[in-house]
């Protein structure tokens, strides 16, 4: 007689939930609605639904539950979203990893601070482009998707972070980025002094790379920070520093282009920006990816503007200096 015991390959395939449930699942988990999710994907509010209904069924419990901010997922629907974001991934990354190197297709998405999408990513994206028409390149804030997160997560597929660790990521180191003294042109171009670095300091929010970085350096050097404002947009630091307010420490590509009235100098001892790609191990060797990182990699290795010189010029004052763009 058969075995018709609940683990029997017979009875087996009508508990595991389908791909386009799980998506489903996923869809309004992101979006906060199922409106939002099903405008997203291209399908009925009632058939997102539907699929999310039979993944609740299958699972004996709900997933997600509505709120006066939205819909979102239950304690149950959270740990499920962790598995079948991995799931959705594996399935696609199952065709992605058939690819040939001269055929590649689909969609990459990559996540990256906007100093880095700014000056680092276009000319990559050029190369890369040329090279594999097919693909679909998608750049995401870095800071809007919560970078090492979304990577470790399976929202985007390749991040640019600061950093020389991540856990659980593979990194590859890229060039890195030199920070450098800003201050109002009329300073002059002598040498930076530490001192000068005792404020008034404008620095981003403490939770960014570069606030802890440059602290971290200050206070290595005994510098008594004795007054920091935080400002989240580059650009607003640039122009504050423009009209006297005080001074900052940024990175090189933070920087460029150097807006009116500012001098940026190497600061005393030198501090660099470690910048690298950031990759699931897993999904490294994939074709898309690895010929993408390879496109980055080459790119970032050619000169761009002064980058290197440990200095960027002073530009001429006019009568309102202007901020630079985000």
């Amino acid at each position: 007689m058969a075995d018709r015991s609940p683990l029997s390959p017979v009875q087996a395939p009508s508990l595991a939930p389908s791909l386009a449930q799980l998506r489903a699942l996923i869809a309004v988990a992101d979006a906060g609605g199922f409106g939002e999710a099903a405008a997203e994907l291209g399908v009925s509010q009632s058939t997102l639904s539907e699929a999310v209904a039979r993944l609740e069924a299958l699972a004996g419990r709900p997933l997600l539950r509505r709120t006066s901010a939205g819909t979102v997922p239950t304690e149950a629907g959270a740990r499920a979203l962790i598995h079948a974001r991995s799931a959705v991934q594996a399935a696609t990354d199952a065709l992605l990893a058939a690819q040939e190197e001269g055929t590649l297709s689909g969609t990459l998405r990559v996540a990256s601070m906007r100093s880095t999408a700014t000056h680092l990513l276009p000319p990559a994206l050029a190369a890369f482009r040329v090279r594999h028409p097919r693909v679909t390149v998608t750049v995401l804030d870095a800071e809007l998707c919560c970078g090492e997160q979304a990577i470790r997560s399976g929202q985007v597929d390749v991040g640019l972070i600061v950093g020389e660790d991540a856990p659980g990521l593979r990194l590859l180191p890229l060039p890195s980025d030199e920070y450098l003294f800003v201050a109002p042109a009329s300073r002059g171009q002598h040498p930076v002094t530490w001192a000068e670095l005792a404020g008034p300091l404008i620095l981003p929010p403490q939770r960014d790379p570069c606030h802890q970085i440059v602290r971290a350096s200050l206070t290595a050097h005994g510098v008594p920070v004795n007054e920091v404002t935080e400002i989240e947009q580059d650009s607003v630091t640039l122009s504050m520093v423009g009209h006297g307010l005080g001074i900052t420490v940024m990175p090189q590509l933070a920087l460029l282009p150097l807006p009116p009235g500012l001098v940026a100098l190497p600061l005393p001892d030198p501090l660099r920006r470690p910048l690298a790609l950031a990759v699931l191990p897993h999904r490294a060797a994939l074709p898309v990816i690895r010929a993408f990182m390879q496109t980055v990699m080459q790119s970032a290795g050619t000169p761009r503007g002064s980058e290197g010189t440990g200095q960027v010029r002073e530009r001429a004052a006019e009568p309102a200096p202007r901020a630079a763009p985000n």
